[in-house]
C-alpha cells in the first residue's frame, strides 16, 4: 500500500504489514497571486538565481508552454511517450514500465487530469514533463528530453508546474522523490509513507 496516511500504519502492521519510510519533494502555495510573490518568498542570491535559469533557457531560443485537459492536442502524446523513454533508457536508475498503449489509453480515458509541460525550439518539441491534476494537486512524475538545453529541466519540471499551481490556485506540487536539488527550488521535504 503506498503512501499510507499515518493514521492508517498502525493498523496495517498488526495486519503484518512492514512499514517503509521515504522522503519526497512538495512545494506548498502560501496564496501566492502570481509567480513573483512566490519569487519574492527568497533571499535575493537564490532569487536571482532562479530568474537566471529561467532566463537562460529562453535565451537558448526555448518556447515553453504548459496545457492541461482538453487543452493537450493528441498529436503531443507520441513526443512526450519519446521523452519518457529518453529518460529510462540514460539514467542508470531508469527502468521503462509504461509503453506507448499506456500513453494512447491516457489520451482516450485519463486526459482531463493531465497538464503536460512542452518544450520547443523552432516549434519543435525537445523535451516535456507529464504532471496529473486532481484536486488541489499537482503531481509531477515523468520528464525527458531529446536536446540538452541548460537549466531547461529546472524549468519544465519545477518553475513551470509551480507557475500552473498559482495560476489555478492549487495549494501543492508533488515533485516525487530524489534530488535535493529540489530544495533549493522551493521543494520541500515530506515523510512518506509505505506498507508491505
Amino acid at each position: 500500500m503506498n503512501f499510507c496516511r499515518e493514521d492508517e500504519i498502525a493498523p496495517l502492521r498488526a495486519q503484518g504489514f512492514e512499514l517503509r519510510v521515504g522522503v519526497q519533494y512538495h512545494w506548498r502555495n502560501a496564496g501566492y497571486a502570481v509567480f513573483d510573490d512566490w519569487l519574492a518568498r527568497f533571499r535575493s542570491k537564490r532569487r536571482n538565481q532562479i530568474k537566471r535559469e529561467r532566463r537562460e533557457v529562453a535565451e537558448a531560443g526555448v518556447e515553453i508552454e504548459t496545457l492541461a485537459g482538453e487543452e493537450i492536442p493528441d498529436d503531443l502524446f507520441e513526443p512526450m511517450f519519446r521523452f519518457y523513454l529518453s529518460t529510462v533508457r540514460t539514467r542508470v536508475w531508469g527502468r521503462q514500465y509504461l509503453n506507448r498503449r499506456f500513453f494512447a489509453l491516457l489520451r482516450e480515458r485519463y486526459k482531463q487530469r493531465l497538464c503536460f509541460v512542452v518544450a520547443r525550439v523552432g516549434g519543435e518539441p525537445i523535451a516535456g514533463t507529464f504532471n496529473v491534476q486532481k484536486g488541489d494537486t499537482l503531481w509531477g512524475r515523468y520528464w525527458g528530453a531529446t536536446r540538452e538545453v541548460r537549466n531547461l529541466h529546472f524549468e519544465v519540471c519545477y518553475y513551470q508546474a509551480i507557475q500552473f499551481a498559482i495560476e489555478r490556485g492549487l495549494s501543492r506540487v508533488e515533485a516525487g522523490a530524489q534530488g535535493e536539488h529540489k530544495l533549493a527550488r522551493g521543494y520541500l521535504p515530506v515523510t512518506t509513507y509505505s506498507a508491505h
